[in-house]
């Protein structure tokens, strides 16, 4: 049997032992496209219908990696195909037509698994979705003990969930349980872990891993899987046993509790796994299949996979760099501040093997943020994510001096002293005086306007905002703000260092508050409100995280410090004068840093009161803050959560209008990334166009009539709706 292979090389060895080399032109990853699979059908024929052929091991010919899976893209053109299919074909040949389509991978899966010839996988590097799905079809897996290499299964954070037998394979092979456990974080497993689970049989060194898998297959390995021989078992027992309700029932409640039905993904996979169990493996796949089709149409799908997939790869691979820059080479940054941000600005650089020169005060300032950036590192070691060896390297790096004549042989200067105006401008003079000619300097601020920090800097276009967030080491997003008068060079290079330190960048117009802090502060705003109103602040929390977001703005509150909430709303009053701020939230944060000196987390108290060594409960003077006290069942639950997401949707739709974020997909990305905001919205953006811009002013406007005006939709939004238009095509 001939073979036309382009995604593959097949070659057969003196022992009858095939090797299939996953190797895709052009690509740095092999993933699962239409070519690919119609290829590996004509492998898993060959293999199959040649005597000579004892089994085949699977390899990838990328040297870091074994595949990540099916190209998103191509699961996003199915949708969109189904779509189109409905207007032409009807909704039953469009939903048929679908489902076939949607199960290709799932059924060449089973293909390979029962063609009766063993195969085995020898994996190195990342081995994820799909392409573990693929090894889990392969009756023998072996991986590298390589530090890069991981295994798992994390569609769940796209919103879709394992489909090409993922569910079924994983809860036949590891105990209930983890299976679910695994599947619902779609964390990827370290090797040891992998194998703990029983999903992988072997763990060996990158260059004995081939060997090992053809070593498997001449010793007569099996080509039945497990599931499919007589008299298997499964790990937990049927479901409906003694074992089996200790699983299920606590499972339900734990998905409820964690997803609150936001993510119809979720209890799809769980469906999938219940009754997939009770069922032999070619109807369990079925079973998994129609939930699959089911959820890879639905909207959340939609917004997710554009959002944390497509998006914000495209931001990653650079979409909003300036066309025409030259790369940088940032080999050595000098951070002034080494204060809780500077230390973790320092933190990441040098995780990313970049020098730091660190500059603070004094010697003793400076160190202390070297141990700082040290005790994140150590954490790292105990954990087992690095080596003291690791450790010592990392630590090399970074230089802490008060000198700022450390800063003449930096490629990049990024500022995180105390935000205060005149400190910065002290700092931005100092630097300059030392710091090369030609080198940009980045200003890390969250409050004050980079074009009138740029005043202090003589080369204003190479003066830039770049603006983390808290904890640095830990936050996804960075903001790069573009002032009035910065120039191409400076948004590439900060591009550049954003990328190199392995963050997500968007960027951003200079304008008071930026993007994502515009959008938190309406958050808290409402919070504030609620309790105002006498909504219990029990409630008000609690109905935050019923709407998605990952932390109630009293709580955020805290986190965030008090005192720097209030210091917000008087620096904006100045600025802007006192219709600019809400004299309720001022008069709360009065009361709560001057009249009782709550100022959050860091003091031990604000919203929440902090014992030491007991959990967290909110502050029982809260009492003082409400007009009256509503009766809990007068409260509309759900007007609660659609105004915590709306003012921050309308927040982000004003952004937009007023030139702050031009690109939809930096909004959504930002908001997500940068403050949590409902992930299964897809971003505040995607909220808006999933609804429907008309019916979203229609919101915005009866929660105007009934609330105040911070809920008016503004003017780009009414010609939306006015005109049918949408922010995405």
């Amino acid at each position: 049997m001939t073979m036309n292979l382009t995604q593959f090389r097949f070659e057969t060895d003196s022992d009858g032992i095939a090797t299939l080399t996953w190797d895709m032109p052009g690509k740095s990853m092999n993933v699962f496209t239409d070519v690919t699979m119609a290829e590996l059908h004509q492998v898993i024929d060959h293999v199959a219908s040649d005597a000579a052929i004892k089994g085949c091991v699977i390899v990838s010919g990328k040297r870091d990696s074994f595949s990540g899976g099916a190209d998103i893209r191509m699961l996003e053109g199915l949708a969109e195909r189904s779509r189109e299919n409905e207007i032409t074909l009807g909704a039953d040949e469009a939903n048929r037509l679908f489902f076939e389509e949607s199960r290709h991978l799932s059924q060449l899966l089973r293909k390979l698994e029962t063609c009766g010839k063993p195969f085995a996988s020898a994996i190195n590097g990342v081995c994820l979705g799909g392409a573990f799905e693929l090894a889990l079809a392969c009756q023998y897996r072996i991986v590298s003990d390589d530090a890069k290499t991981r295994v798992g299964l994390p569609e769940i954070k796209i919103g879709i969930f394992p489909g090409a037998g993922g569910t079924q394979r994983v809860a036949r092979l590891a105990p209930t349980g983890d299976a679910l456990l695994m599947m619902m974080k779609g964390e990827p497993l370290k090797p040891n872990a992998a194998q703990k689970f029983n999903l992988v049989h072997a763990i060996a060194p990158k260059a004995e891993i081939v060997q090992r898998a053809k070593d498997w297959i001449k010793a007569g390995g099996s080509a039945t899987q497990p599931w499919d021989a007589n008299g298997f078992k499964l790990p937990s027992g049927p479901v409906y046993s003694k074992a089996g309700m200790m699983v299920w029932p606590a499972a339900s409640a734990i998905l409820r509790k964690e997803t609150y039905d936001n993510y119809p993904a979720a209890k799809a996979l769980l469906q999938s796994v219940y009754e997939g169990l009770q069922l032999p493996m070619d109807a369990a796949l079925r079973v998994e299949s129609r939930y699959f089709a089911h959820i890879l149409k639905g909207q959340v799908a939609k917004a997710m996979i554009r959002t944390l997939f497509v998006s914000m790869q495209a931001l990653n691979k650079g979409a909003r760099r300036p066309a025409g820059e030259p790369a940088s080479s940032l080999r050595r940054i000098g951070i002034i501040g080494a204060g809780f941000m500077g230390a973790g600005i320092a933190t990441v650089a040098a995780l990313a093997g970049i020098d730091v020169v660190l500059i603070d005060r004094d010697q003793a300032a400076a160190d202390k943020g070297k141990a700082s950036a040290d005790k994140v590192m150590a954490g790292r070691v105990s954990k087992g994510r690095a080596t003291e060896a690791e450790r010592e390297a990392f630590l090399a790096r970074i230089t802490p001096t008060p000198d700022f004549a450390a800063l003449h042989d930096v490629d990049l200067v990024v500022e995180a002293v105390f935000e205060d105006p005149t400190v910065k401008a002290d700092t931005i003079k100092k630097a300059e005086a030392a710091m090369p000619a030609s080198v940009v300097f980045a200003s890390n601020t969250s409050t004050l306007p980079i074009s009138d920090l740029a005043k202090h800097f003589t080369r204003r276009a190479d003066f830039i905002g770049i603006h983390f967030f808290s904890p640095v080491d830990r936050m996804q997003l960075v903001e790069i703000i573009m002032g009035k008068e910065t120039g191409p060079k400076a948004l590439a290079i900060a591009f550049d260092f954003v990328r190199l330190i392995g963050k997500t960048p968007i960027v951003v117009n200079d304008a008071r508050g930026f993007f994502a802090n515009r959008c938190v502060l309406n958050y808290l705003l409402e919070g504030h409100l609620m309790l105002h109103e006498g909504v219990p602040p029990a409630m008000i929390e609690n109905a935050a995280r019923m709407a998605g977001m990952p932390v109630g703005p009293l709580a955020l509150s805290d986190e965030i410090a008090l005192d720097l909430i209030y210091k917000i709303l008087k620096a904006t009053k100045a600025a802007l004068g006192p219709s600019a701020i809400n004299p309720v939230q001022e008069a709360m944060m009065t009361s709560m840093v001057e009249t009782h000196g709550r100022l959050g987390r860091k003091s031990g108290g604000g919203f929440y009161a902090y014992p030491q060594g007991a959990p967290k409960h909110l502050w029982s003077g809260l009492s003082e803050y409400r007009t009256t006290t509503l009766d809990p069942d007068s409260i509309d639950i759900e007007e609660l959560k659609r105004r915590l997401l709306v003012t921050q949707a309308l927040e982000a739709a004003r952004s937009m209008e007023e030139g702050i974020v031009v690109d939809p997909r930096e909004a959504d990305v930002g908001a997500i990334l940068g403050f949590g905001f409902a992930p299964y919205t897809g971003g505040p953006i995607s909220m808006i166009d999933g609804i429907g811009p008309n019916r979203f002013v229609a919101l915005c406007e009866a929660l105007a009539h009934k609330h105040g005006p911070r809920f008016a939709p503004n003017t780009l939004l009414r010609s939306m709706a006015a005109k049918g238009e949408r922010f995405y095509p």
